[in-house]
């Protein structure tokens, strides 16, 4: 009686209907590894017409000389152990198609106690049921993975449950001073100072109850122990890594240390510079003051009418300098309040935002004005944006160097921007002078009126909320050109649009 004959309708059927159509390779081979019956999806898979040819082989000659050699101890392994014992046993191997194509494919092997029981001899007639299935789409995703894994400019650490490091990336190892094979294998906290690791460990063992995705060093201050044992910050995004034999966390590690400085400099940047302007503006003013009282006094005691004209004037002049100084005081608070970021957003027409700054700016008769307006309303700090484009326009009359003129204003989107430009048709901006004419007390030069505080302002409410403003000497019209890159669409890190 042949092997097939005898085998084959031990199967059950109620499983031979199930595994007719299942989505991957089934197969029942006996104890020698003799395939006695397969499925439709394991003859595709392996490339054969028919299961002819499938029947009475055996699956080591699919196999290369170490793929045979290790399903042969897994195939005794299985059949050795008692059947009421037997467990299911899985192993990944190379396997051959008719079309000489390997692929590697996954094989686990069932308990099956059907193939006996119509036999005496129950020993020489044992089957398993081999789940066979491709791996091909896996091993795809695995090294797509792992291309993005090693890629990313980013700290990655795949961690398991008792805390050991399965895989990092180099990124990581390299924050952390190591090469990345010598962290494998070796506990989570040893990239951790000492003060956090039982703190560490109790939070583990929380994730672990409730695997949510979170981010930890966001709110509060957390650092990692470089090899040197000197300490940084990150940043941490823990999520659970799905995986189908062992439950595997996923950590992004951000060292932000150069961010964290930046932060810390500018915040110091901003308090001396505040500092600096409300002690500068109390120890100014406080004289100057003194000094206009005692001019009013010298006058009201010469009488009016005994002074002469010419030390009348001097006088005026004096009251004028001291005016202007009082204003000078003024703008220096002004530019130092411009560094805090306005948080009141609402929603913003361009086009009522340019008619709003040409008129606020109270352009003369003798100037004419053009606009064009190509951008949607937007969500952003208006007072700021407003202000910024008052003094553009205001600007462009005040250095414009002619009774009439000609004045452009422009609106348009471009990515997360919306771009506002003011062009003049007046003398321009000498060459040279483009960077100068923002510094706080420079102008263009002796000639133009001012006190050189106006851009400079404009300039530090730009880049405060997340803009840009640069300027051309000679635009379009002839005269300067000045444009802003102010976002209308604001990113939430940081508070920079």
């Amino acid at each position: 009686m042949q092997l097939e004959e005898r085998l084959a309708p031990t199967l059950r059927p109620d499983l031979r209907g199930a595994f007719e159509h299942a989505p991957f390779g089934v197969a029942l081979i006996d104890s020698e590894g003799v395939i006695v019956w397969t499925n439709q999806t394991l003859v595709t898979l392996l490339g054969e017409a028919d299961d002819s040819t499938l029947l009475h082989s055996l699956v080591d000659v699919r196999l290369g000389e170490n793929e045979g050699s290790a399903w042969r101890e897994m195939l005794t392994a299985h059949f050795m152990t008692p059947p009421k014992a037997r467990q299911p046993r899985t192993g990944r191997f190379d396997l051959g198609s008719a079309m000489g194509l390997i692929q590697t494919v996954e094989i686990t092997l069932m308990p099956y106690d059907g193939c006996g029981e119509s036999h005496h001899d129950e020993r020489n007639h044992e089957c398993a049921l081999a789940y066979v299935i491709s791996l091909g789409r896996q091993l795809v995703a695995e090294r797509r993975f792992n291309q993005i894994f090693e890629s990313l400019p980013i700290g990655l650490l795949v961690a398991d449950t008792a805390q050991r490091i399965v895989k990092v990336n180099t990124r990581l190892a390299e924050d952390f001073g190591y090469r990345p094979e010598e962290l494998v294998g070796q506990p989570v906290a040893q990239l951790l100072p000492e003060r956090f690791r039982s703190l560490h460990e109790g939070n583990v063992r929380a994730y672990i109850a409730e695997p949510e995705t979170r981010l930890i060093g966001v709110d509060r201050d957390v650092t990692g122990q470089h090899r040197s044992g000197q300490e940084f910050p990150v940043e941490i995004a823990l999520t659970r890594l799905e995986n189908m034999r062992l439950p595997l966390f996923l950590a992004l590690i951000s060292d932000v240390s150069a961010r964290k400085r930046s932060e810390t400099a500018l915040q110091q940047t901003n308090l001396q510079l505040e500092e600096f302007t409300y002690i500068a503006s109390h120890d100014l003013r406080s004289p100057l003051r003194g000094i206009a009282d005692l001019v009013g006094w010298i006058r009201e005691d010469l009488g009016e009418d005994a002074i002469p004209e010419e030390v009348k004037h001097n006088f005026d002049r004096i009251s004028l300098r001291i005016a202007r100084s009082e204003q000078m005081i003024d703008d220096l608070l002004t530019y130092a309040r411009a560094g805090n970021r306005d948080l009141v957003t609402e929603m913003v027409d361009p086009v009522d935002l340019v008619d709003e700054a040409v008129t606020t700016a109270v352009l003369p008769g003798t100037f004419r004005v053009e606009t064009e307006v190509k951008a949607a309303p937007f969500l952003t700090p208006r007072a700021p944006l407003a202000t910024s484009l008052r003094n553009l326009v205001a600007n462009a009359v005040k250095h414009h160097g002619e009774a009439h003129g000609r004045i452009r204003i422009t609106v348009r989107e471009e990515g997360r921007f919306a771009i506002f430009t003011v062009d003049d048709d007046g003398k321009g901006i000498p060459a040279g002078a483009e960077e100068r004419i923002f510094k706080l007390f420079h102008r263009a030069s002796t000639d133009t009126p001012g006190d050189g505080v106006g851009l400079a302002f404009t300039r530090r409410m730009v880049l405060t909320h997340g803009g840009t403003i640069t300027v051309a000497g000679h635009g379009p019209l002839g005269g300067a050109s000045f444009m802003i890159h102010w976002p209308r669409i604001m990113l939430r890190e940081g508070g920079h649009g």
